[in-house]
């Protein structure tokens, strides 16, 4: 099933999911800061996109650079503040069955759907 990790307010998710609309594929809207994906579901999807947790954070959050910047933390440690803090999640995510990618730059949504 096809799934994107989107948030509204961002123009290059929107654009993510302007993609998938013109793809005409069926798919699933997570609108990851209303409805946060638990631990074990953002562990996966990390999974998925074959990348460490500190890859996944937008740090250049205010959040990120008030209370986590400068910090070690272990990759469950990195998880869970995502889980706490969805804002640091980097979107748009999207996943194809086993396979995930973050459409920065979009041509990795593109080259998903193929």
């Amino acid at each position: 099933m096809l799934k994107i990790y989107h948030n509204p307010r961002c123009s290059k998710s929107r654009q993510g999911l302007a993609l998938l609309e013109e793809s005409g594929k069926e798919f699933d809207v997570v609108k990851y800061l209303e409805d946060t994906p638990s631990y074990i579901e953002l562990a996966a999807v990390i999974g998925k996109l074959g990348i460490q947790p500190i890859e996944l954070i937008r740090k250049g959050e205010a959040v990120w650079k008030e209370k986590f910047k400068g910090k070690e933390y272990s990759e469950k440690e990195l998880i869970q503040i995502m889980v706490e803090n969805p804002k640091l999640i980097e979107r748009p995510i999207v996943i194809l069955d086993n396979e995930a990618v973050v459409g920065r730059p979009l041509e990795n949504i593109k080259n998903l759907l193929r």
